[in-house]
């Protein structure tokens, strides 16, 4: 009888402190980063905030509970992107990841988070080392295994930084504004730019590769 009673008062506290995750994350995500305090998410639960804290003792806690149910969602996305777009053409895999990736990142505002705007900023690092293991590593080990299977004309590691940065900027820019674009399109245009580039060739049969660097000139014999 008293494991029984035991459990289910486990199982209650898991469950409100759940609920708890759940409501944060609707309300520190929400448009904008509004700073979200305590007494607010409180109201919202119908619960106080002694309640809140038996639970998570500080907000950077309760922050941390969110990022990771967030991140968790996020590593699902990619996984169902790859396996949905395994067997196709590796172009086809790579635009497709990077797509949810870049969908992913925009939801969850990890670009904001990881320069300290909305959120507590003392979890900067944190979100810098999620979205390197969660995302960005697998976008890298994506371009390497191209480069293995000799289907890519650029460095890997080239391509892997040129991504991450576009990804990043495009985020806190002002463009989707700017252009009157939505960030989709905006995403899926810069992913296109990435891989295929954003010169079309003047004629059919002229198809410019990316310039490798060749040996430098003065490291051959000069000839007067």
């Amino acid at each position: 009888m008293e494991t029984n009673s035991v459990s289910r008062v486990s199982e209650g506290d898991e469950r409100r402190a759940d609920a708890i995750v759940e409501a944060a994350g609707r309300l520190f995500f929400t448009p904008g980063f509004a700073p979200v305090s305590m007494d607010e998410l409180a109201r919202e639960l119908g619960m106080s905030k002694k309640t809140i804290y038996r639970h998570f003792p500080d907000k950077r806690s309760l922050l941390a509970a969110v990022l990771d149910r967030q991140f968790a969602a996020v590593e699902d996305t990619l996984v169902a992107a790859a396996q949905d777009a395994e067997g196709q053409p590796f172009d086809v895999r790579v635009h497709r990841f990077l797509v949810a990736a870049g969908t992913e990142l925009g939801r969850i505002g990890a670009a904001q988070l990881a320069t300290g705007r909305g959120g507590d900023a003392m979890l900067r690092q944190y979100v810098e080392q999620r979205v390197d293991t969660v995302i960005y590593r697998r976008i890298d080990e994506l371009f390497r295994h191209g480069h293995r299977e000799g289907l890519l004309t650029a460095p890997p590691e080239l391509l892997f930084e040129i991504t991450r940065g576009a990804l990043e900027r495009l985020f806190t820019s002002r463009l989707p504004h700017d252009l009157d674009w939505t960030a989709a399109d905006l995403l899926r245009a810069t992913v296109d730019t990435v891989l295929y580039g954003a010169i079309r060739p003047t004629r059919e049969d002229v198809r410019p590769g990316a310039a490798i660097p060749a040996a430098r000139d003065d490291d051959k014999e000069v000839n007067p």
